[in-house]
């Protein structure tokens, strides 16, 4: 990132592991250098520099922090041992990764080895990876035990673990008591329509303006808005890694800020990718405060206002390069006719919600032309056909636990099709990217009446590191003016 120093600090400030190895701070009171993460009570703005590497920071006469130890950051190519990575790793837990494909998998996704990430995450944690997961899973199953009727040996499995004997042990051992004894003190409805959870987040949380931006691109069939609730269709993997397509239905939490989430009962087996679909989509992990400081007076109107990500990375990819160049209800009709030829039914109770979005695997199997067949310009429905290759094999992870931004933003950019606006808006949703900034983008250029994509990138450098929230204010402003 770019060192504008008003922008170095809010991310010092807010402590955002998303912001470690991309700059250091010098503190010129002490001569030492931190990483923006560091945990040590932050100095004065006036006794703060701001280096784009540790060399230059070294080379400035600065010394190493041994707290922070910035010898440990990751740079912005390659994931070293770092806070970042532990976070990473840990989020990645939380959704369940581990539970369908052990440690393994977790270190796999990042890059790094099984024995590296298991030395820098106990560091970071005091626990080991194996320990945090069963921690994880654990609570998992105590969640389900009390707000779910499920059976036990479907709550051991939808937790992650392997065997219900296994299961058994192991909570017993942890809690003291069997997990029937949380069954016999829990009132439960007597039929299984749905599993409810509500989620928590931060205060100020607008969830209006949220519900309101998924409502305007609402795909007909796959998604529907009713009163205060947004009900879709979602495919994910359960912990067997078997896909499992179920409804999910969101409304404002009963009480304090937050979202309550219905789920299908056929969505049991991948709980925790669910909830965690849900979670960044309604962006639950915001710090609005940080977020208010660094917009200044763009946010004073909008308080709460948040940053909608993604409840399917992939999907909302294809629908950024549907929506190149055209009004976003162009945008829904052409998805919805992608979703009517490639989709998949569901049977649901909602007569607005009855079909899947096709997953990556299954638009990867088809030619061009058959997109471009539904109306689609050619170059899109060649983009949309690359971007599914790449992602079913791997080449791409679309997903909020991407720890090298830059890089699959630079992949992207690759792809036929896909410039640097594209690029930046599925880095916005998709990646869930604070600080994507699509300065190429018509309501960004008619909300700061300016056309030239480079002085809007200049106009919004105050902003950073929250741009992409900042784009989220502009778009709200032009929508209520």
């Amino acid at each position: 990132m770019q060192l504008e120093p008003d922008a170095c600090f809010r991310a010092t400030r807010a402590r955002d592991p998303r912001f470690d190895g991309r700059f250091f701070v010098g503190i010129t009171s002490t001569r030492i250098y931190c990483r923006p993460v560091c945990g040590a009570r932050p100095a004065r703005r006036e006794n703060q520099r701001y280096f784009a590497s540790a060399a230059a920071a070294e080379g400035a006469g600065f010394r190493p922090c041994l707290l922070c130890r910035p010898e440990l950051a990751p740079g912005l190519a390659l994931i070293d041992a770092s806070r970042q990575l532990a976070r990473a790793a840990a989020s990645l837990i939380d959704d369940g990764l581990a539970s369908e494909g052990g440690l393994d998998a977790v270190a796999q996704r990042l890059g790094v080895t099984d024995r590296h990430l298991r030395r820098v995450f106990e560091t970071e944690y005091g626990v080991t990876p194996v320990a945090y997961a069963q921690t994880a899973r654990l609570l998992l199953a105590k969640r389900l035990l009390t707000d779910t009727r499920m059976p036990v040996t479907e709550v051991a499995l939808a937790a992650g673990f392997g065997s219900v004997r296994r299961f058994n042990t192991l909570f017993a051992a942890r809690y003291r008591l069997q997990p029937t004894a949380l069954r016999r003190t829990a009132a439960h409805p007597s039929a299984v329509d749905f599993h409810r959870f509500v989620l928590a987040t931060r205060a100020p949380f607008d969830y209006t303006r949220l519900l309101a931006f998924f409502a305007t691109r609402a795909i007909e069939g796959v998604e529907h808005v009713e009163g205060r609730r947004l009900r879709r269709s979602l495919i994910v993997a359960g912990a067997d890694g078997k896909p499992r397509a179920g409804w999910i239905e969101l409304r404002p939490a009963p009480r304090g800020p937050g979202i309550e989430t219905r789920i299908d009962p056929r969505l049991a087996p991948a709980l925790p990718r669910v909830l965690a679909a849900c979670k960044h989509a309604f962006d639950l992990d915001c710090q609005p405060d940080a977020v208010a400081a660094g917009l200044g007076s763009l946010a004073a109107e909008r308080p709460g206002l948040r940053l909608p990500g993604a409840f399917d990375g992939f999907e909302a990819a294809v629908r950024t390069i549907l929506g190149q160049q055209v009004s976003v209800k162009a945008a829904r009709t052409l998805a919805h006719r992608l979703v009517e030829r490639l989709g998949s039914p569901l049977a649901t109770p909602f007569a607005g919600v009855s079909m899947v979005f096709p997953t990556a695997a299954r638009l990867a199997e088809c030619a061009p032309g058959e997109i471009a067949g539904l109306g689609i310009i050619a170059t899109r429905a060649r983009a949309i056909v690359a971007l599914a290759c790449a992602v079913a094999e791997g080449r791409i992870l679309l997903a909020p636990t991407v720890v090298d931004v830059e890089r699959t933003i630079a992949t992207l950019r690759e792809l036929a099709g896909i410039g640097e606006w594209t690029a930046q808006a599925i880095a916005m949703r998709s990646l869930h990217w604070p600080d994507a900034f699509p300065a190429g983008d018509a309501g960004i250029a008619k909300a700061l009446r300016e056309r030239r994509p480079a002085q809007l990138a200049r106009i919004a450098e105050p902003w950073r590191p929250w741009r992409a929230y900042a784009v989220m204010h502009l778009w709200s402003a032009l929508e209520e003016s």
